[in-house]
């Protein structure tokens, strides 16, 4: 099945801004997040622009976003 990954802000940094992905059926939000080996915690995770728990299953055609972790005050 097909799915986009979106990154923001430094998860983009040396990677992509959007990618389209093969995924097998029974893909979890968290395993495109695992395969991203991205360098830093993921702050919020939104499929088809709703908040989504790592452990959701998804389907073809979603859009993943995977937003860092923001500091500041």
């Amino acid at each position: 099945m097909r799915i986009t990954v979106k990154l923001f802000a430094t998860f983009r940094k040396g990677r992509f801004d959007t990618e389209v992905r093969e995924v097998p059926p029974g893909t979890t939000v968290s395993n495109v997040v695992d395969a991203m080996r991205l360098p830093e915690s993921t702050g919020i995770i939104f499929v088809n622009s709703r908040h989504a728990d790592p452990s959701r299953e998804l389907s073809d055609g979603d859009t993943v976003s995977i937003f860092p972790l923001v500091g500041g005050g």
